[in-house]
């Protein structure tokens, strides 16, 4: 796959850690950028503080969103990301462990464009995680980057 940049916006080293694994194992060997915080992610995607010096044509291909995050939620983070015209168009797929109906649909109401739960088996995870990448990476037709 091509130099196409994934935004992984994940709290627990974990969870971060396996989803690295489970993209390195399904050979996506895209660059990932990893935000650890609701802030740090809207800071990367914004040009702002510690990335401040990022170009902004260089946008994520798609964005890996969990929710409960510290500073900002990841529903804010969505909710910021689609009020913006430089982000309202970017491919973001909550992936989160939240089970809460609530969240699913907040989740869409806010403009994501898919929601996965985790599962908790690695080989489970490792198989949606290459299905995620292999569809939003390869299969998806992105909209004209507007000038």
């Amino acid at each position: 796959m091509s130099e196409r940049i994934i935004l992984l916006v994940e709290d627990n080293p974990n969870d971060e850690a396996l989803t690295l694994r489970a993209l390195k194992k399904s050979n996506i060997l895209n660059p990932v950028v990893v935000a650890r915080d609701g802030a740090e992610a809207l800071d990367y995607l914004f040009c702002r503080g510690a990335y401040q010096a990022r170009r902004p044509a260089e946008n994520p291909e798609l964005v890996l969103l969990d929710l409960k995050l510290p500073k900002i939620d990841g529903l804010e983070v969505l909710r910021q990301m689609r009020e913006d015209e430089r982000t309202k168009l970017l491919p973001v797929v909550v992936l989160t462990s939240s089970v809460e109906e609530q969240d699913v649909l907040r989740g869409y109401a806010l403009g994501a464009n898919s929601y996965v739960r985790k599962p908790v088996d690695f080989d489970q995870f490792v198989d949606a995680v290459k299905q995620l990448g292999l569809y939003w990476l390869v299969l998806n037709q992105r909209p004209p980057a507007s000038k």
